[in-house]
């Protein structure tokens, strides 16, 4: 069983990708998924949160809500807003953010492969957001959110995308946000060999998001195995929806955090007790950092540079020399109090592209009284924690530019 494979993909037909195109479902709030589809009646968004076309306040888990996104989904092909290719394709995938590119590859991402950790993962996942796209693709008896997927940078992969690249588009929209997504077809089978070989001859995939969408098709794979008595391999439920792009295109941006609360100290002897691991410098600007091992921390309207003591940073454990490690265990936990950043509701995480402002927002708001931001963690740190077989802590890693939902959907033949 090859590591990816080509697929004949529901897309939107010519002149509809504008209509369909939408963010992806995990990143709008319902509220914000109404506003968007309020005029917008091909909007994706019905299928992938179609919650928006049932009363307010519905569960998003409860059986009707799957139960929609099926009826759209069938309505929109009926009506031949999305239209399935004939023949199997790879999608080369192009995402603009300002001066930003990065160009992949559309295609079916072996489960077997997954499954033994040739596609490698890091991060745990929550069972009930798990539980809830297994509902989802089985509703739907395809796989419509990608799995954005990193391939270590190849010359032979990059090549055969830039060069298909340079045609005309065969889908062209630009987000309501400003990106711009593009894709181009490849269905000639030397082509499609060509990329299936290349693939091939990669060591691993690695998984940047979208760890419940795998694990999800991980599960829906094997329930159809077990049912299949003619179980072969080829089976499109053998292959999950993914979008592959090369490690060094990658943007990550930071990931920051807000704590509602000093944990019983004052502002002062918070300071004091940072400056045992940390280096503290007051700062008449947002304190960016510019380097790992480098903080900067907003309280009570000043911000402060932190650097931390080197002495502290393990060398040969790729997990605990992380930015978002150091920082938990030199200073949020062992300070703040906080334990268990996944389930402690005294803090919270900022997704870099809202800037350092929305830190000072936050804790000038008086609901949080200490911000930190982070150096953004490197693809090349997350590929190490991957290959160790570790886990990156929660909220490591914030990708931009986000992947459209509705330009390609793997229906389960």
């Amino acid at each position: 069983m090859s590591l990816i494979k080509a697929f004949t993909g529901l897309r939107p037909a010519p002149g509809r990708e504008k209509d369909v195109a939408a963010p992806p479902y995990d990143v709008v709030s319902e509220a914000e998924a109404r506003a968007l589809v309020a005029e917008s009646p091909w909007s994706f968004l019905h299928i992938s949160r179609p919650e928006v076309d049932l009363p307010e306040g519905t569960d998003p888990y409860a059986p009707a809500v799957y139960q929609k996104g099926r009826e759209n989904l069938d309505r929109m092909r009926a009506e031949g807003v999305l239209c399935r290719d004939a023949d199997p394709t790879y999608y080369v995938y192009r995402i603009t953010m300002g001066s930003h590119v990065q160009t992949g590859l559309v295609a079916g991402a072996s489960v077997a492969a997954y499954d033994t950790d040739r596609i490698k993962k890091h991060e745990f996942t929550r069972p009930v957001k798990e539980d809830d796209r297994v509902r989802n693709i089985d509703t739907l008896n395809a796989q419509t959110g990608p799995v954005f997927l990193v391939y270590p940078s190849d010359d032979t992969i990059n090549g055969i995308l830039a060069e298909r690249a340079t045609n005309t588009p065969d889908m062209d929209v630009t987000a309501a946000n400003g990106v711009h997504h593009e894709l181009w077809l490849i269905n000639d089978s030397k082509t499609v060999q060509a990329l299936t070989r290349a693939f091939e001859a990669l060591p691993a995939l690695y998984v940047a998001d979208g760890h419940h969408r795998s694990a999800a098709a991980s599960r829906v794979a094997a329930k159809h195995r077990d049912a299949n008595p003619t179980h072969s391999g080829d089976e499109s439920y053998n292959y999950f929806l993914s979008v592959i792009f090369p490690h060094d295109q990658m943007q990550i941006l930071d990931y920051n955090r807000v704590v509602k609360d000093l944990h019983g100290l004052s502002p002062k002897d918070l300071l004091e007790k940072i400056a045992a691991s940390f280096t503290v410098e007051p700062s008449e600007t947002p304190a960016r950092p510019t380097q790992s091992g480098d903080y900067g921390m907003y309280l009570e309207g000043q911000w402060y540079r932190l650097t931390i003591n080197p002495a502290l940073i393990p060398v040969d454990d790729p997990v605990a020399q992380l930015d978002v490690s150091l920082l938990q265990n030199n200073l949020i936990q062992p300070l703040l109090g906080i334990e268990d950043p996944r389930r402690d509701n005294r803090i919270d995480f900022v997704g870099g592209i809202r800037g350092l402002s929305e830190l000072e927002k936050r804790v000038d708001s008086g609901d949080w009284q200490v911000a930190f931001a982070l150096h953004a963690t490197s693809m090349e740190a997350l590929m190490a924690v991957a290959d160790a077989g570790e886990v990156m802590p929660p909220k490591s890693t914030w990708f931009e530019p986000k992947l459209a939902d509705g330009l390609v959907s793997h229906v389960l033949d």
